[in-house]
Order: C-alpha cells, then sequence, then structure tokens
C-alpha cells in the first residue's frame, strides 16, 4: 500500500490572485487535480481562481507546490493564500460557473500572440481550421479587446455574436481539451469572417490573395486587426510609402514595419538576442532597432581639438564659413526638402528580373533606428507569409486621431487614406495601439505601453484605501486608477488636441471603470490649466482633487516603479510642462519623495519665441537661445542668421526683446531643438521631438571630446548654463569639425553637467539614489552616458523601463503623489 493511500485526508481552500482569469487557469488547475486523483472544485470570483482541493496530504502539497511553478504561460500568480477546512469526503473535481464580486478590482489579461499548436493548426491543410484568421485558444488570442464586463466569461465579450458549432461547442466544454473555456473560440464555421471592400463593393474570391495583388500593386489596404485598424502597403516601393504619408498628413515621421519572420528582421537590422526575444514573445511589439549598414551622413574630416572642461571658459570667435553642408537641398528657413535616410539601402531580389530596395527610404527618414514588428494575430500570419516581404504597419487613423475601432467608423475616416479594406465582423471592445518597446542594458525599456501590455496592474508597494483617478498629461496621454495594490495605468491613447481623442480617453475610462470596479474619491491632474486632462478632472463631481506639478509626476513615476519611495535625486528632463512659478520648465532637478519636491537645479531660462511655433521651427528655439544668450555675439552666427527670412527675423527679435509671446522656459528637449537647427540637421519638425531624434541619429558614439557650459547659484538652486556650449558646438561646425563629431559631443556635454549637478547634490544632501525621468531620455545615446557617469560616481541610478519615461508614465507618478498627500493608506 502507497503512503499516499495510507495519508491522513487534508482539504484546503486556495485563493490564487494575479492575472488568472482567461488565461486557462481553471482547465489547468482541473487537469492537475486530476493528474494527483484529488476531488474538490475551481472557480472564478471577482478577478481571482478559488479552489477546494482534497485529497492524501502528500498529493494536496504537491498539488498547491504545482499551482505555481506549472502555471499557465500567460498566467501572472501573485499570491497563493492557503488554508486548512474540513474534509467532505469529496471524490470528483469539477469546474464551477463564475461569480461576480461587484465594486472589486479585477485583474483583466492582455491580448497575446498565436501559440505555436494554433500556428501548426493554421498552417495544416488537414486541420479544419486551415488558413483560418481567428484561430485561438486558451494559451493565446483576444482577451482585453473583446472583453466588455466582468466576470471573464463568452456572454462578457464581443465573441457573444457568434453562437458555437458542435464541433467547437465539444472542444469548449472538454476540460481536456486546450480550447475548454477558450472564450474567443471560433471555426470557420461558427466564427468571426473576413472580407475585401474596394469602391464600396464587396470584392469576391480569396480576401487574403486579393489583398496581397493589391499591396504588390502599390496600393495601401487598411486592415482591421485586434484593437483597431493598420494601414498597410509594400515597405519597399517608396511611391507607396509617400504616397501613404502624403494621405496621412505624416511628414516625416516614421512608419512600424512588420516582417514576415526574424531571419527577414535580421537582414535589414542588428538583431540581439534580448530583441529577438521581445520581437518573437507573445506579447509582440514594436521593437526599435539599428539598422545596418546605415547610410552615412555627411562627414567632413577636416579635424579640430575638443572644447574641455565644465563651467564656461574663454570661447575662440567662430572661423569664417565652410562650404555648404552636402545633405541636400534646404528651403530658406531650413526645411529640408529632400528626406535623408539612415535605412540600409542593398537591393535583394523578388521574383525573376525584379529588384527592390529592401526598405523604402521613406519608411523612417533621418533616423538611425527602425520600429519593427513581427505578426501578432492569425491574420498577420497568413498575409505576411503570402506576401513574402515586410509592410508598413502604421495606425489607421489620420494624423493625431484615435485610431479606427469600427467598420462604419474605418470606412468614413479612412476613406481618403485606403485604396480597400480588409474588414472582419468581430466587434472590438477597446482601441488599442501598438506597443512600442527597445532594449537598454540587455533587458525591455517601454516607450509606448499599449497592445499586450494594458491593461497589465503595476504591483504598487502599498494598499491604497481610496481608490483614486490620475488623468495624466495632455500629450501621449493615458490615465492611471490605484485600487488595493494595485496602479492600472491604460494603454496609449494619444495627444489630447481633437474632438475625437478626448472621447477615446472618456471612453477608455468608463471601461476600465466599469471592468476594475473602482470609482475614484480622489482626482489627480496637471497644474496646467489648459490640458484637456486638466479640464477633464476639474469637471468631476463628488471628488477630492489633487493638483501635481508635471516634473515632480515624472520623478515619482520613476520612483514608484522601483518601490523607492525617496528622498532621491530626481532629474525631469522634457519639452515642457508647467512649473510651480508659472513657467514652463523641462530641464529640472529635484530632491523629491512621493509627497513633495524641491528645484534644487534647472537649466537657465530662454524665451520661447512664438510659443508652439518655435517647437514645431526648432530654427526659432535657437533663435531664442541667440538672441537672449549672446547678443554680442551674433555677428558669428551670420551663416545661421542668413539663412533665415529677413521679416521673420525682425518679429523674433520684438518678441523676444519686448517679452511678446515668447514665455521663458528651462527646457532639456528645446535646447537638444536649438542644437539641432544651429548645426543644421533639422530647422523645420514635421513631428514632435524630430529634430532630437535626428542629431541623436547623426551622432558618432565613438567620437572623442565634450563642450563647456557653465554652473552658477541663484539663491538655493544651481542653474546650468548650456550657451558656451551652444557656441562652441557652432565654432567647431564653422570649423569643418565632422558633424558627426559636434552631435556626440554635444550629447556628452549635456550628460556631463548631468551628472555634476548629481554629484554636487549628493555631496550636499547625503542623497545617493538618482531617478531619471521625461521624453528627453528616451535619448539612448544621452541616457547611456547619464547611466555611466552616476555609477561611477558612485550612485545609484533607477530609470524607467515598465512604464513609458515620456508623457505616457506621467499618470503614474500623479496617482501615487496624490496617495501619498492624502495619506490614507496602509504603507508596508
Amino acid at each position: 500500500m502507497s503512503l499516499a493511500a495510507t495519508a491522513p485526508v487534508q482539504r484546503k481552500r486556495i485563493e490564487v490572485r494575479g492575472t488568472v482569469q482567461g488565461v486557462g487557469f481553471r482547465p489547468f488547475v482541473y487537469r492537475l487535480a486530476a493528474r494527483h486523483a484529488l476531488g474538490g472544485w475551481v472557480l472564478n470570483r471577482a478577478g481571482d481562481v478559488e479552489i477546494e482541493v482534497e485529497g492524501p496530504e502528500p498529493a494536496v502539497d504537491a498539488f498547491c507546490r504545482a499551482l505555481v511553478a506549472e502555471a499557465p504561460p500567460l498566467a501572472r500568480v501573485e499570491t497563493l493564500a492557503v488554508a486548512s477546512v474540513t474534509p467532505t469526503g469529496a471524490r470528483r473535481f469539477e469546474i464551477r460557473a463564475s461569480q461576480a464580486a461587484p465594486g472589486e478590482a479585477q485583474p483583466v489579461p492582455p491580448d497575446t500572440a498565436p501559440c505555436d499548436a494554433c500556428l501548426r493548426e493554421l498552417f495544416d491543410p488537414a486541420d479544419r481550421r486551415y488558413r483560418y484568421p481567428f484561430n485561438n485558444c486558451t494559451d493565446c488570442g483576444p482577451r482585453f479587446t473583446i472583453i466588455e464586463r466582468l466576470p471573464y466569461d463568452r456572454p462578457h465579450t464581443t465573441m457573444r455574436h457568434f453562437a458555437l458549432c458542435t464541433a467547437c461547442a465539444r472542444e469548449y466544454h472538454d476540460p481536456a481539451d486546450r480550447r475548454y473555456h477558450a472564450q474567443p473560440i471560433a471555426c470557420p464555421t461558427c466564427g468571426p469572417r473576413l472580407w475585401l471592400e474596394q469602391d464600396g463593393r464587396v470584392v469576391p474570391g480569396d480576401p487574403l490573395r486579393r489583398v496581397v495583388a493589391l499591396l504588390r500593386a502599390g496600393q495601401i489596404v487598411a486592415i482591421k486587426g485586434l484593437g483597431g485598424f493598420h494601414l498597410a502597403c509594400d515597405a519597399r516601393d517608396e511611391a507607396a510609402v509617400v504616397s501613404l504619408r502624403a494621405r496621412k498628413l505624416r511628414g516625416a515621421k516614421p512608419f512600424a514595419v512588420m516582417f514576415p519572420d526574424l531571419a527577414s528582421v535580421r537582414a535589414v537590422c542588428a538583431v540581439d538576442d534580448a530583441a529577438a526575444a521581445l520581437l518573437t514573445s507573445p506579447r509582440r511589439p514594436i521593437v526599435l532597432l539599428t539598422p545596418h549598414p546605415p547610410v552615412p551622413r555627411d562627414a567632413r574630416s577636416i579635424p579640430r581639438r575638443a572644447h574641455k572642461g565644465r563651467g564656461g571658459g574663454t570661447l575662440p570667435h567662430p572661423p569664417p564659413p565652410s562650404p555648404t553642408r552636402g545633405e541636400g537641398e534646404r528651403t530658406r528657413n531650413g526645411g529640408r526638402v529632400a528626406p535623408v535616410s539612415l535605412l540600409p539601402s542593398p537591393l535583394v531580389g523578388e521574383g525573376p528580373g525584379v529588384r527592390k530596395p529592401a526598405l523604402a527610404p521613406s519608411v523612417a527618414p533621418g533616423l538611425g533606428e527602425l520600429g519593427v514588428m513581427l505578426p501578432s494575430t492569425p491574420l498577420h500570419h497568413l498575409l505576411l507569409q503570402e506576401f513574402g516581404g515586410p509592410l508598413v504597419m502604421t495606425s489607421g487613423n489620420l494624423a493625431e486621431e484615435p485610431i479606427a475601432a469600427d467598420n462604419d467608423e474605418a470606412r468614413r475616416r479612412l476613406s481618403g487614406l485606403a485604396d480597400a479594406f480588409l474588414l472582419h465582423d468581430r466587434p472590438i471592445a477597446s482601441r488599442y495601439d501598438d506597443s512600442v518597446l527597445r532594449v537598454v542594458d540587455d533587458a525591455p525599456v517601454v516607450m509606448r505601453r499599449a497592445r499586450s501590455y494594458a491593461p497589465e496592474p503595476l504591483a504598487l508597494p502599498f494598499a491604497a484605501r481610496r481608490p483614486i483617478l490620475a488623468c495624466g498629461a495632455h500629450l501621449k496621454s493615458t490615465f492611471c486608477l490605484l485600487a488595493d495594490r494595485h496602479a492600472y495605468l491604460s494603454q496609449h491613447i494619444g495627444d489630447l488636441e481633437n474632438l475625437e481623442t478626448l472621447e477615446h480617453y472618456r471612453a477608455t475610462l468608463a471601461l476600465y471603470q466599469r471592468l476594475f470596479g473602482v470609482r475614484p474619491a480622489v482626482v489627480a491632474h496637471d497644474l496646467h490649466p489648459e490640458y484637456l486632462s486638466t479640464k477633464l478632472a476639474l469637471g468631476l463631481d463628488g471628488v477630492e482633487r489633487v493638483a501635481v506639478q508635471h516634473h515632480h509626476a515624472h520623478v515619482v513615476s520613476c520612483l514608484a516603479e522601483h518601490g523607492r519611495e525617496g528622498p532621491a535625486i530626481g532629474v525631469a528632463y522634457d519639452g515642457l510642462g508647467y512649473g510651480a512659478d508659472g513657467h514652463f520648465w523641462g530641464g529640472e532637478v529635484l530632491v523629491a519623495d512621493w509627497r513633495g519636491f524641491t528645484r534644487r537645479a534647472h537649466l537657465r531660462e530662454a524665451p520661447l519665441p512664438g510659443g508652439e511655433a518655435a517647437i514645431r521651427k526648432p530654427y526659432r528655439m535657437a533663435l531664442g537661445y541667440l538672441l537672449a544668450w549672446l547678443p554680442a555675439e551674433l555677428d558669428a552666427f551670420g551663416p545661421f542668421l542668413n539663412e533665415l527670412d529677413p521679416r521673420e527675423l525682425a518679429m523674433i527679435r520684438r518678441q523676444v526683446e519686448r517679452g511678446l509671446n515668447a514665455p521663458p522656459t528651462s527646457s532639456c528637449g528645446r535646447l537638444f531643438d536649438a542644437l539641432a537647427a544651429l548645426l543644421g540637421v533639422c530647422r523645420a519638425a514635421r513631428y514632435e521631438a524630430q529634430a532630437a531624434m535626428e542629431l541623436q541619429a547623426v551622432a558618432d558614439p565613438g567620437a572623442e571630446g565634450t563642450y563647456p557650459w557653465a554652473l552658477r547659484e541663484e539663491g538655493s538652486a544651481w542653474v546650468v548654463d548650456p550657451a558656451p556650449l551652444l557656441w562652441a558646438a557652432y565654432a567647431d561646425l564653422r570649423a569643418g569639425v565632422p558633424l558627426p563629431t559636434i552631435a556626440r559631443r554635444a550629447h556628452r556635454a549635456v550628460a556631463d553637467f548631468t551628472v555634476d549637478v548629481c554629484r554636487r547634490l549628493s555631496d550636499a544632501t547625503g542623497l545617493r539614489e538618482v531617478a531619471l525621468s521625461g521624453g528627453v531620455f528616451q535619448n539612448t545615446l544621452l541616457l547611456d552616458d547619464v547611466v555611466a557617469g552616476l555609477r561611477a560616481a558612485d550612485l545609484t541610478v533607477y530609470f524607467q523601463r515598465r512604464v513609458p519615461t515620456n508623457d505616457g508614465g506621467v499618470a503614474l507618478g500623479q496617482a501615487v503623489i496624490a496617495h501619498s498627500r492624502k495619506g490614507a493608506t496602509d504603507d508596508v
């Protein structure tokens, strides 16, 4: 007789918390109980899974260990609470119906890419789901984008419109089948269907093969995916890419490209192990990669000694003008006529006698990175295999509008952008853009948090007794709900600059509140009175409001992600944020904790001539710096000034001199804009941060040297003066120093003064931790320099990985600050 047979019988009640619904956890528990010959039951309640299991003590103990060790691939077990209860003599194990618990926060699983088993079926001619573009199981497929309410059962999803056929029903009700209780289960007989429309009519024949023919002919197709529409075209066809830019009003902003497989990505980009793991993960994000080999940018070869030192010094007068840079023709105000691409240019074959470039130059003009993704749905796998090459896959919208999600909406909003529509009839419950990541220090960093990442909750190092809503920023808008020990940071919503995006924000907020059972008692918002997110917060009734300074929220977002309360030194570098003094901040070094902050250092303020016009036209920002900081040396910048319209130059002079529509700013992002304009890299930006991104792209990582800068004390704060940096960089340009060397030295100088100020603050305060946040730290060249310098100074550095460092992460910081100020918590 076995030991198990003679062991005393136990009955355990187990509560499993985490992402454990909609991921096949109940059938996993059922099979686990059968393996150990245990009786009992399992059910979903609120966001948890509850289990009672009965049998011999060794078998029950082994079952409990396996719950965590062998959990399904999409599950994330946070806690496991086990308690002994009275045995009932149960021998049979069953899966019971879900039970709702209104008012309780419930984690919702994100959408995931097809698993290997579903892909095998997809391409198996003998399988009944062969070439079926909506194939899925409990380990993969749509989740968040089809859920309308919880608990997560088929009647509560958009799949309720599709009655199961006999074969699917049999799989759905069989606990031994991998589709047991797979809520999106479908097949060609009973599930969603796909069709192609062109000129308002359904196109007969196989829709996928007809779409491929259109794409090969240079057409643009709107394709309905998981969370909305993509606009697709042949990524190797320059005419198609240029046409898509013109129709979408995209300007020069880079497009993402979907490749058929990892091998085809490696042919175009450098892919290390960490990037490969990201690309092939079930989340399937867009990953920023470096193309190889890049097309050389301007590289003049006249050497010059690097400017050294910190804190000023004597600057040489710039030498006479050098010959015009060979980067193509430019307009009078510096706008680029012909885009310059850093994408690879080798040719690859495609059919007999046909050769196309690896990628069209206009996919990502002027940049050294390419946004790359692999197929994330069965439909994408079928399409890319049939097409046999890379496709531009960009959001289905016009300019900064939200992504189109509904068929009728797409027909209305995208009719002038797409030549045809690949549609299906599975409704989308929530719009969902693609997530964007990059690899830093061999680990992922989230740039845009959306598909497959949101709404996965972020664990908090405290329990909030009062539910909190943080309304986020104006650009790259997200919101955040705090409940219990979870922060529910929304997916990327976009810039709140039009009614459509604001409606998307409101609808998504209503969905989150419904799904997670959060009714906020406290609402946090930005200090800026004109942000639409602020106005939304001020319009809510029956709540306490907390106004949060933008850069404080940035720093706390980073601290909270790492479970650090502070105080710490916080560096917040971005474009613009409303400061506590009413000025526009953006180059800030704070001493901060969750409750408050002091401004201990910042960049010297400069005028922003024309307000937003200076952001769109970096040459105006550069001129603002020169007029305010170097008025006596303007003649030395003659070649730059001569390229500007004399009437505009005179107008900007008046604005700066009289302080008319030229608000002061300490922005580090605007400093990079000014450098890019002075150096001729980008003088008229067609998308946010274009100038800074192109300046980074042109920099030679291996170049040596730095530039000077000045530091002075004003009251209790230090002020960094980058005027010597601007002067020295322009002097090098005039002397014929290669542009990539100048760009690299400029980046190193910004890192140098950042590290120097942090070191001084550490010495003055005794603080040894530094948190880096703000959109400027998306610049990996700067981030690497700053992190290395701080570590060399024996300081502990934190930067954001799971939460965007740009304004997409501000809502988390706002929420944690509101929690701290209200104080109604149980801290751990």
